[in-house]
């Protein structure tokens, strides 16, 4: 996985994109919605810029890159991290001390490798995670089937993880009702559930994402521009 050096925008043109999508997110109707700068791609200077424009969290797709990138961030500088992208069970021992919220799980065999690996380490605070849910039936897309999330949920309970809420993606192509209905179907979950977390928006559907109930944006291209 190659990494971009991170030179555009500079810090000033970043506060003012931060400001633009919180503006965006306000509009919508939304509060306390966090913003997590989907850092990846990119080098650990756009992790210490998304820290010094006051984003939330970082979210990071790769575990190579994300391990890479870690240690270059001053420890006062660090942002809670999300991993946001597709999970293998054999990346999970790596990540375990890179990690703040495990969004994208989505079965049966990355619960119980992470309850395996991260609850005999992370004693201090509880180990939290997020299940992502395929809301719009693309098989080219992670996430369990919304039929399948309660009993995820239940089992990772049982193993003492902290499931905080769920996460989804959007449909691929930009069609404002399926966008609606699936961010819709997540948040009728996570109410059934109990579960007051959902990170569900990106930059081109984040207003319907809020207006839906999501308590969390990821946004790479709003903030970083295109990769």
């Amino acid at each position: 996985m190659s990494v971009t050096t991170y030179s555009s925008p500079n810090l000033e043109a970043l506060t003012e994109r931060v400001s633009a999508i919180r503006a965006r997110i306000l509009n919508a109707g939304g509060k306390n919605v966090k913003l997590i700068a989907v850092t990846k791609t990119f080098d650990a200077t756009a992790m210490t810029s998304a820290f010094t424009t006051g984003c939330e969290a970082v979210g990071e797709n790769y575990a190579q890159e994300l391990i890479a990138k870690f240690e270059q961030v001053p420890k006062d500088q660090r942002l809670p991290v999300h991993f946001i992208g597709r999970l293998q069970s054999n990346k999970i021992r790596s990540l375990v001390n890179c990690v703040d919220v495990w969004q994208s799980v989505d079965r049966l065999s990355l619960v119980v490798e992470i309850a395996k690996r991260c609850l005999t380490v992370k004693l201090i605070k509880p180990v939290q995670i997020m299940l992502q849910v395929n809301s719009t039936n693309e098989p080219d897309k992670g996430g369990c089937e919304p039929s399948d999330v309660e009993t995820l949920y239940t089992k990772a309970v049982s193993l003492g993880l902290d499931v905080i809420g769920l996460m989804t993606v959007g449909p691929t192509q930009s069609d404002t009702a399926a966008t609606r209905n699936a961010f819709r179907l997540v948040g009728k979950i996570a109410k059934d559930l109990g579960l007051k977390e959902l990170s569900m928006g990106m930059t081109a559907d984040l207003e319907i994402a809020v207006e839906e109930g999501s308590t969390a944006v990821r946004i790479g291209s709003g903030l970083f521009g295109a990769r």
